[in-house]
């Protein structure tokens, strides 16, 4: 096969396979929705990130080797894994919202249930998996956005990691 012949293969798999991958996050996402709403915010961003991985391949394309091209062609396992590792990065990023170790007007706010002052609470973690939601509209898009970024560019979620681990450690050393 020839270059413009694996490219229109792969973009082929690529538009199917984000297809699959928005109906069937979207079917969890409407589940979620309609039962409790657990994990809406987390499949939301999961979705994203799924889709933000699927555009980094098709826009890389171009820029791959012959050899690089073919595997894709031939592996879907090769074409899954740069999303799915979209995926994953955005749901860190969400966790790294959620903490705060990430702050500031370009990152989201998210309104988050308060722990039952005595003892241990399992109604708690129900609580931050169904009445976790961003404080605003344009906080809801920022999340979007950045958990589409989480999929598109695979060094920003691990240089964010690579920091805070640095950074905590620095703090450590100190003690």
């Amino acid at each position: 096969m020839n270059r413009i012949e694996n490219i229109h293969i792969l973009t082929k798999r690529l538009i199917m396979m984000t297809a699959v991958a928005v109906l069937l996050i979207g079917v969890m996402f409407g589940m979620t929705f309609y039962y409790n709403q657990r994990f809406m915010m987390t499949w939301a961003g999961f979705l994203c990130g799924i889709i933000g991985g699927f555009v980094s391949i098709q826009q890389r394309m171009p820029k791959v080797s012959d050899e690089e091209l073919s595997l894709l062609t031939t592996s879907w396992f090769q074409i899954l894994l740069v999303p799915i590792f979209g995926g994953i990065f955005s749901l860190v990023l969400y966790s790294i919202f959620l903490s705060g170790i990430m702050t500031g007007a370009l990152f989201p706010v998210f309104i988050m249930p308060k722990p039952a002052v005595t003892g241990p609470d399992t109604a708690f973690i129900v609580d931050i998996f169904t009445r976790t939601f961003p404080a605003t509209g344009q906080d809801f898009a920022k999340f979007i956005f950045w958990s589409f970024v989480a999929g598109f560019s695979e060094r920003f979620v691990p240089q964010i990691v690579t920091k805070a681990v640095s950074g905590a450690s620095g703090d450590n050393a100190g003690e």
